[in-house]
């Protein structure tokens, strides 16, 4: 009677200790197939309103705080969209907002107001190009931004009703929120799979990238 016992107990832990591998090899295989967004903390870099540009399926995500009055940002930004376009499917660009500069909060609200007429990336480009003329540091005049939009056919009547949503304002606050967490103090910080840069630079963030493109 007590062998009978001891092999069930025996049989029965077996089970147990094969369920939580089969678990733990579960689990491993979803985070090897969702990769970086099926990390507990991906919600820090990757938020659901977060501007996203590239293949929804892409394994590497290329996480950028960018303010859109910096003029880092600005020259960076065509070296970015070049990446995207050398790895085409394999990379996708994530915008979050760390509004640094003075008149942040208005390009910001303005860029966000211009995804309600499906025409944001063409009003990103346009305020990174205009930036040295409304953004200009020594004579800011964030106003110029209305003169400027129409030209990627924003409706400024509907612009502006549309910054009013506070929907927008809430996640500006988010962004902040999270750039405290993730201790982003300049612009632009990138992160690749939530992954900080070693060195800050367009060749380490290549470098990144293929790093995590090799480890797939």
């Amino acid at each position: 009677m007590k062998n009978k016992q001891i092999v069930f107990i025996g049989s029965a832990i077996v089970l147990v200790l094969i369920f939580f591998a089969a678990t733990s090899m579960y689990r491993n295989y979803e985070n090897q197939r969702l990769g970086f967004l099926a990390q507990e903390n991906s919600d820090l870099f990757i938020r659901p309103y977060s501007p996203r540009l590239g293949n929804n399926d892409a394994k590497v995500f290329i996480i950028e705080f960018l303010d859109p009055e910096c003029e880092s940002c600005s020259a960076f930004y065509p070296q970015v969209k070049n990446l995207l376009k050398n790895y085409k499917d394999k990379v996708q660009l994530v915008v979050r907002y760390a509004a640094f500069h003075k008149n942040s909060m208005i390009a910001i609200k303005a860029l966000e107001a211009t995804r309600k007429q499906d025409k944001y990336w063409e009003s990103l480009e346009l305020l990174f190009r205009y930036q040295p003329r409304w953004g200009n540091h020594h004579n800011p005049q964030p106003n110029l931004i209305f003169e400027y939009l129409p030209e990627v056919g924003i409706n400024i009547d509907q612009l502006k009703e549309d910054m009013k949503d506070p929907n927008i304002q809430k996640n500006i606050e988010q962004d902040l929120s999270d750039l405290k967490e993730l201790k982003v103090r300049q612009t632009p910080t990138f992160f690749v799979n939530g992954k900080a840069l070693e060195r800050f630079g367009i060749t380490y963030l290549q470098e990144a990238i293929e790093n995590e493109l090799n480890n797939k």
